[in-house]
């Protein structure tokens, strides 16, 4: 039995696939079934850490971006995603799986028209309110789609409706609970005052930092502030923030971190009040399982097109705020944080909002689609 995962470069279409990977696991070992081999296939590894512990190897394949903006990378990347699909081409044949698995995204590309190509099931898992082009030009020829949003099946072709189920985003087994026991003394934080856990996406936001910086001494003032920043943006936040921050009573409730790791995230979760986030469809899930009130912020529309999506679908719920980012200020960040913080009622009614919003089951029944197609191919 053997199992191809594919993806672009982010957190977002990453991490789903390892959430995957462990229902995959849990699956196995209640059927008495081989444990299949399992590779991932895309432009870098991501976190090589979280591979390796679900036993995925890796195998890097070339693709191109295709940018909503007019620039000469777009033509030379094309040439790189073909690339991509020779090589992805050669190693499919060679590992010859029983399916594959594609969370879409510009790294996604070459290994599902590769696996078109052989003939190979493809089940793609689309996580947006909005598909990405990635996952619509997969759809045509999928096995199975999965989607997270009711909204977004309106989107792919009238052909591919019927193979069309929602089942949420897969979300890793460690951060469908919060770890609340401990966690303030473990990170540190003040008692008595709420907490601001913000998150700007696994490579960090630019915009989202230097607004927190700004509003950096009004927030310590009321409450804790667990900052992560992205592993590109650290040491320059953290030595902005020690000015911006010399002298004042409360310094030490600012924590900043490059990356959360799935143990300081537990933990920061469990601890927060209010999170403060991009409208990544996997964040919000996390968010909604975690059951916290938020600020959600969207990446703009002519960077991404489906955050914003993403964003009024939750807030719908009543369990979100949406901040546009051009509407982003120190003065409204620091505003609408003690609004949210200081109200009792109002914090109970956005954490009951979030309830339901989320599958906790989404990537078991992926995995289990998977298996399906695999012991079919193992009884024919």
């Amino acid at each position: 039995m053997t199992i191809v995962f594919t993806g672009g470069g982010t957190g977002g279409h990453f991490y789903p696939i390892i959430a995957i990977a462990e229902a995959m696991q849990d699956l196995v070992r209640e059927k008495h079934l081989i444990e299949p081999k399992r590779y991932f296939l895309a432009p870098d590894p991501f976190d090589k850490k979280a591979l390796f512990e679900n036993g995925i190897d890796f195998i890097a394949i070339p693709a191109g971006k295709i940018r909503r903006y007019h620039s000469i990378a777009n033509i030379t990347d094309m040439f790189l995603t073909a690339t991509g699909f020779i090589s992805a081409l050669i190693v499919l044949f060679r590992l010859y799986p029983d399916v594959v698995i594609s969370k879409g995204g510009y790294g996604s590309v070459p290994t599902v028209l590769a696996a078109r190509i052989l003939g190979i099931p493809i089940i793609i898992h689309e996580s947006d309110a909005k598909p990405g082009r990635a996952n619509l030009m997969a759809s045509r020829f999928a096995t199975k789609i999965a989607i997270s949003f009711d909204s977004a099946a309106k989107y792919f072709p009238k052909k591919a409706q019927s193979k069309i189920a929602r089942t949420g985003i897969p979300i890793r087994k460690a951060l469908m609970r919060t770890e609340k026991e401990g966690a303030r003394q473990y990170l540190g934080l003040e008692t008595g005052i709420p907490t601001l856990l913000i998150l700007g996406g696994s490579l960090g936001s630019m915009k989202i930092n230097e607004t927190v910086i700004s509003a950096l001494p009004d927030l310590v003032s009321f409450a804790n502030v667990i900052h992560q920043t992205g592993p590109a943006h650290f040491a320059h936040i953290e030595a902005v923030a020690k000015v911006a921050l010399s002298g004042n009573l409360h310094a030490d409730r600012f924590h900043p971190f490059d990356f959360l790791n799935e143990i300081s995230l537990q933990r920061a979760a469990g601890s927060a009040d209010l999170i403060m986030s991009r409208a990544g469809a996997g964040t919000i899930s996390e968010i909604s399982l975690w059951k916290k009130p938020a600020l959600i912020i969207p990446i703009p529309e002519a960077v991404s097109h489906d955050q914003r999506t993403n964003a009024y679908a939750y807030a719908r719920t009543g369990a979100a705020v949406v901040l546009e980012e051009k509407n982003l200020t120190p003065h409204i960040l620091v505003s609408e944080a003690r609004r949210i913080t200081s109200d009792v009622n109002l914090t109970k009614s956005m954490s009951s909002a979030a309830s339901g919003f989320t599958d906790s089951d989404a990537a078991r029944i992926i995995a289990s689609q998977a298996l399906t197609i695999i012991l079919s191919h193992e009884t024919s």
